[in-house]
C-alpha cells in the first residue's frame, strides 16, 4: 500500500525531479581529498537509480532547462569571450583550443577503435572532458537524426548519460593529480614559490604575500582622533592628504568648535579638530597620526556609507592599471571612496595597483553617498537596477538562441545543425556582451543567472538520468570497464600533450599561467581548485578565466560533431 503510493507520487515528473536533485545533490557532499562528487554527478547517478522504476519525464522539460542553462553559460562569458580576443591572450586562446581539439580527436579515434556508437562516444566526451553541456548538445542532435526509429534515438540518448556517468569521476579526479601534483614534480616546480613570484611581478614588487593574501588593498577601518599641535596632518588640506598617502586614506569628517563641517578638497585640519578617518588596514596608519589622540566616537559622527556597483564604460579607463585610474580620476578632486572588488565575467579578481581594468568590468565602490554620486559618471553605468532582470533582452535571447539552432551545414558532406543548445549558447554570449557594452541593456543580474545555470543544469541532468535509467544497467554491462579505461585516456592524453606544446611551442614559460590555462581549456574546476589552493592567492584566475571561456564554448560544440563524425549506430 505505501510502495504503492510512493510510486504513485513519483508518477508525477516535477515531484521525482526535485527530489532526484535533493538526494542527488547530498550524495554529492562526497568528499575525498579534494575530490567532490559534486551535486550534477550526483543527480545523475540518482537519476539514474530512480528511472529504474521506468518513470516517465517528458522530454521537453529536459529541453528547455538545459537551454536556459546554456544561455546563462553564455551570457556570464560574452563579455570575457569577445575581450580576450586580442594579442595578449593569443596564446592562453590557442593553448585552449589545442587541449579541445586533443580531446575531440581522442573520443573520435577511441569510438572508431572500439566501435562505440554515437551515444556513447558522445558519452565518453562529455564525461572524459567533464563538460555537462556537451550531452544536452549531444542529444539534440540525436534527436534531430530523423531516419532513425524513435527506439533507436532513445537509446543513443541513453548511452550519452551512460558515458558521462562511467567517465565523470576520473575526468574530474585526473585533473586534480596531473595540473597540482604531476606536472608540478616532473617540471620541479614549486608552485607556492612560484605563485609568490607571479604576484609580486604583477605587482611591481609592491607586496610581501602571505598564504591567502595578493591585493595591496585590503579591509578599510574607520577611527576618530583628535589632531594635536604637532600633528603630521596639522595644516594639510584634505586632498593633500588623500594623494600624500597614494589614496588610501579618506577624512570622514570634522568636528571644529563643536561643530560638523562641510568637507571640501581644499579643507585644512586645526589643531584640536576631532576627525574620522578612514583607512585601509594594511597601512601604518600609526606613522601618520602618532601625535594624535585616538578617541571614542563622537555623536556627532553619524554618517552612512554606501556600496554601490558600476559597469565599467568610460573609454579613457580601458586597459589602465587601477594606480592609473586613481590618479587620472582624483588627481584634481577629492572623492574619498574605496575600491571594494572588481568582478570579470562573474569572477572576483585579485586587486592590485597594477591590474588592469577592461570594458565591462564590474566595479564595486564604498563610500558616503554624495562621494558617489560625484563620481559615477567618471567610472561607468550606476548599476543599482542590476537586481532587475531585463526580460525584453532575456526573451529576445531566446528567440535568437532557438533560430541559431536551425542553422544545418555540411563537413565533408556530413550535414551538422547547431541544435537549440548551441544556439542558446551564442546567443548568451551575444547578449552577455551587449550587456558589456550598454549595461543598461540585456540585464541579467549574476545572482539571477548563477539561478538559472545551476537549476537549469541539474533539472537537465536529473532528468537524463531518469530517463536513460531502464537503458543504463544494460550499456554498464556492455561498455563499464572498457568505457571507464577509454575515459581515463580522455582525460588524461589531451592535457599531457597540450602541456608540452604549451610549454615548449607556445613558450608559456610561467609555471602558474601554463597550468591555469591547462585547466580552463580542460574545463577543470576541481583541477583550478586544487591548483588555487597550491598557490596559496589569486595568480591562477585571470589565465584560468579567459581559456575556460572559449573551451566551454569548443566543449559544447563537439557533442553535435561526434555524433555527426561516429557513424556507428546501436542495434
Amino acid at each position: 500500500m505505501v510502495l504503492q503510493l510512493v510510486l504513485n507520487t513519483l508518477k508525477n515528473p516535477l515531484i521525482t525531479l526535485f527530489l532526484t536533485i535533493s538526494i542527488g545533490y547530498l550524495l554529492g557532499k562526497i568528499k575525498y581529498k579534494t575530490f567532490v562528487l559534486g551535486g550534477i554527478s550526483g543527480s545523475l547517478i540518482i537519476g539514474v537509480v530512480i528511472g529504474q522504476l521506468n518513470i516517465m519525464i517528458p522530454p521537453e522539460i529536459g529541453s528547455l532547462f538545459f537551454v536556459l542553462f546554456i544561455y546563462a553559460v553564455g551570457y556570464q562569458g560574452g563579455a570575457q569571450f569577445f575581450r580576450s580576443l586580442n594579442k595578449s591572450t593569443i596564446l592562453l586562446l590557442t593553448s585552449s583550443t589545442i587541449t579541445c581539439l586533443l580531446g575531440l580527436i581522442c573520443v573520435l579515434a577511441f569510438a572508431w577503435i572500439f566501435q562505440l556508437d554515437k551515444g556513447t562516444a558522445a558519452g565518453l566526451g562529455a564525461g572524459g572532458l567533464t563538460q555537462s553541456a556537451m550531452i544536452g548538445s549531444a542529444n539534440n542532435a540525436i534527436a534531430a537524426i530523423s531516419s532513425l526509429p524513435e527506439s533507436i534515438i532513445h537509446t543513443m540518448q541513453a548511452n550519452v548519460a551512460v558515458g558521462y556517468a562511467v567517465c565523470y569521476i576520473f575526468g574530474s579526479f585526473g585533473p586534480i593529480i596531473l595540473l597540482a601534483t604531476i606536472f608540478p614534480l616532473i617540471m620541479k616546480w614549486d608552485i607556492r614559490k612560484e605563485a609568490i613570484k607571479l604576484a609580486t611581478e604583477q605587482s611591481d614588487g609592491s607586496l610581501d604575500l602571505e598564504a591567502g593574501q595578493f591585493s595591496a588593498f585590503s579591509e578599510y577601518t574607520t577611527r576618530a582622533y583628535r589632531i594635536s599641535h604637532n600633528s603630521e596632518l596639522l595644516n594639510r588640506s584634505v586632498i593633500e592628504i588623500y594623494k600624500a598617502y597614494e589614496y588610501k586614506v579618506v577624512i570622514e569628517n570634522i568636528i571644529r568648535d563643536n561643530q560638523l563641517l562641510t568637507i571640501t578638497s581644499e579643507t585644512t585640519l586645526n589643531t584640536n579638530d576631532i576627525v574620522a578617518i578612514t583607512f585601509y588596514e594594511d597601512l601604518d596608519i600609526q606613522s601618520i597620526i602618532s601625535n594624535d589622540d585616538e578617541i571614542t566616537k563622537p555623536p556627532q559622527f553619524n554618517f552612512i556609507e554606501e556600496k554601490r556597483s558600476f559597469i565599467l564604460t568610460n573609454k579613457n579607463l580601458f586597459n589602465k592599471t587601477i594606480q592609473e585610474i586613481k590618479t587620472i580620476i582624483q588627481n584634481k578632486n577629492y572623492y574619498g571612496v574605496f575600491l571594494q572588488k572588481i568582478i570579470r565575467s562573474g569572477q572576483k579578481l585579485p586587486i592590485s595597483d597594477n591590474l588592469k581594468l577592461r570594458r565591462g568590468d564590474e566595479i564595486v565602490l564604498v563610500g558616503k553617498p554624495e562621494d558617489l554620486d560625484k563620481i559615477s559618471n567618471k567610472i561607468g553605468t550606476y548599476i543599482s537596477e542590476a537586481l532587475i532582470t531585463d526580460f525584453i533582452f532575456f526573451g529576445l535571447g531566446m528567440v535568437l538562441g532557438y533560430l541559431l539552432g536551425l542553422i544545418s551545414f555540411n563537413i565533408f558532406g556530413i550535414s551538422i545543425t547547431l541544435g537549440a543548445g548551441v544556439g542558446c549558447l551564442l546567443s548568451g554570449l551575444i547578449f552577455g556582451w551587449i550587456r558589456s557594452v550598454k549595461p543598461q541593456f540585456s540585464n541579467l543580474p549574476l545572482g539571477a543567472s548563477n539561478f538559472i545555470r545551476d537549476l537549469g543544469l541539474a533539472i537537465f541532468v536529473a532528468s537524463v538520468g531518469i530517463t536513460a535509467g531502464p537503458q543504463a544497467i544494460i550499456a554498464i554491462k556492455e561498455h563499464g570497464l572498457t568505457l571507464f579505461f577509454l575515459g581515463i585516456g580522455v582525460t588524461i592524453i589531451p592535457q599531457v600533450i597540450s602541456f608540452y606544446i604549451s610549454y615548449y611551442l607556445l613558450k608559456i614559460k610561467n609555471p602558474i599561467i601554463l597550468l591555469a590555462t591547462i585547466a580552463g581549456g580542460r574545463s577543470a574546476n576541481p583541477g583550478f581548485a586544487a591548483l588555487l589552493e597550491r598557490a596559496g592567492n589569486a595568480t591562477p584566475v585571470i589565465p584560468f578565466t579567459s581559456s575556460y571561456a572559449l573551451a566551454n564554448i569548443w566543449l559544447t560544440l563537439w557533442g553535435p560533431i561526434i555524433v555527426a563524425l561516429v557513424t556507428i549506430i546501436p542495434n
